[in-house]
């Protein structure tokens, strides 16, 4: 390599250097005339989707013999829920289906216990309760109220609207009182929630269904009320 090659690669490693320690010096430079700030919407809305849950339990010497009654009390239940169902009225599913051992003193196996569990679920709620009270070899074990997807996404976005229009006429406000003109939106962040309470039934009062043939348990749905906060930080100026 010639001096002038050698003079010139050193230039450009100088230069190199010389813009990065910039850049260092103007990263590490404190922030100015950032603030942080968080505004929250909110809508109330009514429940609109049921889910109730039945269940039964069996108990037995032999483990093929209590399985097979918690199929044949699962299978019967489900007869009849089909016959309803409806797409997204009422939506038909299993749920936990179990079988395990029980332990005597001695720590040996001396008998077995199961259950089965089917879920119904929509937003028909006469149909759903109606068909329960027509399910002999099921107990209502469950009842929980929620927002649909369609109905959460709706109030989702008049909540977010709210939320954000509260953000920007907050941000204008602490700009203004610091005594800047305006502001620019550095960075935002979205989250949602909601917060609804969710009745259950006493399950021991669902017991004795089996002596009330075809009898709807009653349900009222409550109200959920979402939330959406809208954080962040603005470059006032």
């Amino acid at each position: 390599m010639t001096v002038q090659q050698m003079m010139a690669a050193g230039a450009v490693c100088l230069a190199a250097f010389s813009m990065s320690a910039r850049a260092q010096t103007a990263s590490a430079e404190p922030l100015r005339n950032v603030a942080q700030l968080s505004a929250t919407g909110s809508v109330e809305v009514q429940q609109d989707l049921l889910t109730l849950s039945m269940s039964t339990t069996r108990d037995g010497a032999d483990a093929a013999a209590v399985q097979l009654q918690l199929k044949q009390a699962l299978d019967a239940a489900l007869q009849l829920a089909r016959q309803a169902a409806s797409p997204g009225q009422m939506d038909v599913r299993t749920g936990n289906f179990s079988l395990y051992p029980r332990y005597g003193k001695d720590g040996k196996i001396n008998g077995w216990q199961g259950s089965a569990e089917l879920v119904l679920e929509g937003k028909d709620f006469p149909r759903i309760t109606g068909t329960a009270g027509k399910i002999q070899t099921l107990s209502i074990a469950n009842v929980g109220f929620a927002l649909s997807r369609e109905q959460r996404a709706r109030v989702e976005a008049d909540a977010q609207a709210q939320a954000i229009e509260r953000f920007k006429l907050k941000a204008t406000e602490i700009a203004r009182g610091f005594g800047f003109g305006g502001y620019t939106l550095r960075e935002v962040s979205v989250a949602a929630n909601d917060q609804g309470y969710t009745p259950r039934l006493r399950v021991m009062a669902m017991q004795a269904k089996s002596e009330m043939s075809d009898m709807a348990p009653p349900v009222e749905a409550g109200k959920s009320t979402v939330l959406v906060t809208v954080s962040g930080s603005v470059q006032m100026k």
